[in-house]
């Protein structure tokens, strides 16, 4: 019969492996922590800009787009209304200031913080410049094209992929979202 102190080697060695999974998975969470910090502060951001076009009577989406070392190239609400422009996305217009901004249409090495998840030409255009993160609050479920509808910024048909977070503070994205078309439908009716 097998005693305890023969599997001694066994149980030092699965004691040393677990500390070493441990201090791997606590440097993860670590990670994921400050990241997580991070992206709350940039969505905080996007939910002040999508509060702004609330305020123009626009739908409130808003959009951030940081650099890579974390600094902010552009913040925008849509505008869709006020300029006339089918076009005046907030994360539209996020990648097109900043590719002004620093002489570029391909904004590698950025992120890019959107309240709502993007829709099919928003998608495309976060593709086509490059972007290295996407970072959505509240899903779209009848437009989106990143996770919900399509999936045009993982693809692998296409010739650029991106990381994608989805969530960060969703249920303050989906709010301002349903606020914003329940007072409208509430006019509608008055």
């Amino acid at each position: 019969m097998e005693s305890l102190r023969d599997n001694e080697p066994i149980a030092i060695i699965l004691t040393q492996t677990l500390c070493a999974l441990f201090g791997l998975f606590a440097g993860i969470y670590a990670t994921i922590v400050l990241m997580t910090e991070t992206d709350k502060f940039w969505m905080r951001k996007a939910i002040g800009a999508a509060e702004a076009a609330r305020e123009l009577g626009e739908i409130p989406i808003g959009a951030c787009l940081i650099d890579k070392s974390g600094e902010l190239l552009s913040i925008a609400g849509n505008r869709t209304i006020t300029a006339c422009d089918p076009t005046a996305h907030a994360e539209i217009l996020v990648l097109r200031e900043s590719a002004l901004k620093i002489g570029n249409y391909r904004l590698t090495e950025t992120s890019v913080y959107t309240t709502i998840e993007p829709c099919a030409m928003c998608a495309g255009a976060l593709v086509n410049a490059r972007v290295k993160r996407l970072i959505f609050g509240a899903r779209d479920e009848r437009f989106g094209a990143v996770t919900s509808i399509f999936r045009l910024c993982d693809t692998s048909s296409l010739n650029h992929q991106m990381e994608i977070t989805a969530g960060i503070l969703a249920e303050e994205c989906k709010e301002i979202m349903q606020n914003f078309f329940r007072q409208r439908r509430q006019k509608i009716k008055n």
